[in-house]
């Protein structure tokens, strides 16, 4: 064991490289919206030449041409091959008070099998959700017979087309969820089928429709995101994708051959769907556990920052669209602590890597001490063509986004935000205060959220657009 003392003023960020796991993904957003300003200016120094701007990269691209020369520029700088395990206050655990402001933090890394601790002032918890998927089962809870090393596990983006072709090849596969990890994994096994007899693909979602999924087609300021929905949408109407709804899963029996027969029901049926390979883009939540010691202030449903969290609720964000926020809508109770990234958000689903790179500059400035370039967050993003809301075209902040109106105020927002009347709008409930969503950004849900339909609660309509 070691400890790694500091010099004046250091940030640790804690970082994961998941990217490499679906290098053979396409991404639907251009390079333009995938490299960082700030990482931009380092790599011209060092001579590195941009790729085109209207390009859309695999994963293996964005590491090749993108990470692997940030990280030589770099240099000394970064630390690699190392977990960060577990941080809290250098000589002070959760509960202590007294004395915690201005303390360090303290960081407990394995590297090679041997364990240090590093001094910062500052982290950044960029370590995303990649390692910790949603389960497959209902309740938010693996089902029976769910085991992550089941043999027709086949994770979230198996590469069908490549290295995983034999294993899809003549197989009946089901995908299980509702979004873009879904509709990538089943657009490539139609085309698999298209050449190998045999090849069965089945498409469960919990919601009672999949229209979420199929986005806003040509209406998307993403090209390739609204044609993934459009692919998919006529998939399932040509009959070459069987899509079973409303399917909540109980129980998974395997057989002596690695098949499975997946248990479940859709509304009062009883269902039972027989596979080889199970594809669970199901979605993922942050670890939470290495940050057992730090005080954090996050929202009780989707475990993102409480002031961002209401505008990415799946539950209640109707209106596509999440505006630029920085360093004060990140910050924590334990100060010169912030978590950044897709992690940021939680169990929200969808994250765009220029949001998360805004995040980072902002929550930079502010460790610099330069309130004012903190607090200016600008960001320019797609429109998804879902459900934007033209009232808060000028929204620059989570604040701003609140005050313009949206799709929860009044029934003439409502209507501007193609969010319809308050008696179809899903905010009628009795919830709480209602914010309206910034029109950047990509969507966490759908007009009427989770479902992208219309789900009568059996509650008073009044509140947000009674």
């Amino acid at each position: 064991m070691s400890l790694t003392t500091r010099p004046a003023a250091t940030c640790a960020v804690i970082g994961a490289g998941p990217v490499g796991q679906w290098g053979h993904v396409r991404l639907f957003s251009p390079w333009r919206f995938d490299i960082d300003t700030a990482a931009r200016r380092l790599l011209e120094s060092a001579g590195w030449a941009e790729p085109d701007a209207d390009g859309l990269p695999t994963g293996a691209e964005l590491i090749g041409r993108y990470l692997e020369p940030l990280s030589a520029a770099l240099g000394s700088h970064v630390r690699y091959g190392t977990r960060v395990t577990g941080v809290s206050r250098v000589d002070a655990d959760k509960t202590h008070t007294i004395g915690r402001e201005g303390r360090s933090y303290l960081l407990r890394t394995v590297s090679n099998g041997e364990w240090s601790d590093v001094v910062a002032d500052a982290v950044i918890d960029a370590s995303g959700v990649w390692g910790r998927p949603n389960p497959l089962g209902a309740h938010g809870l693996p089902a029976a017979g769910e085991t992550a090393d089941a043999p027709w596990q086949a994770g979230p983006l198996p590469d069908v087309l490549g290295a995983d072709r034999a294993r899809f090849a003549g197989k009946r596969t089901l995908v299980v969820g509702a979004g873009h990890s879904a509709a990538n994994t089943l657009i490539v096994l139609a085309e698999l089928a298209e050449t190998e007899p045999g090849t069965v693909i089945t498409w469960a979602v919990r919601g009672q429709s999949a229209a979420k999924v199929y986005g806003g087609g040509t209406a998307d300021a993403l090209p390739a995101r609204g044609t993934i929905g459009t692919r998919l949408k006529g998939l399932v109407e040509s009959g070459a994708i069987e899509l079973v709804t409303s399917f909540t899963i109980s129980g998974f029996d395997t057989a002596a051959d690695g098949s499975v027969t997946v248990t479940g029901r859709t509304g009062s049926l009883a269902v039972a769907i027989e596979a080889d390979n199970v594809a669970a883009a199901t979605g993922f939540r942050p670890d939470l556990e290495l940050l057992r010691e730090v005080r954090l202030d996050l929202d009780a449903t989707v475990e993102a920052p409480a002031k961002l969290a209401p505008l990415i609720d799946p539950n209640f964000h109707s209106c596509g669209t999440v505006p630029p926020h920085g360093e004060a809508d990140l910050a924590h109770p334990d100060e010169g602590f912030y978590i950044a990234g897709v992690k940021s958000y939680g169990r929200a689903p969808t994250f765009l890597l220029a949001t998360g790179y805004e995040q980072v500059r902002s929550i930079a400035a502010a460790l610099a001490g330069d309130r004012e370039a903190a607090d200016a967050v600008e960001l320019e993003l797609p429109e998804t063509g879902v459900c934007s809301s033209s009232r808060a075209l000028d929204a620059t902040s989570i604040a701003d986004a609140a005050e313009s109106g949206g799709c929860c105020g009044t029934t003439a927002a409502a209507d501007d935000a193609g969010c319809g009347t308050s008696a179809d709008s899903g905010c009628g409930t009795e919830q709480p205060e209602p914010v309206a969503v910034g029109p950047r950004g990509l969507a966490t849900g759908v007009l009427h959220g989770r479902a992208g339909e219309r789900v009568e609660l059996p509650q008073l309509k009044s509140g947000c657009c009674g």
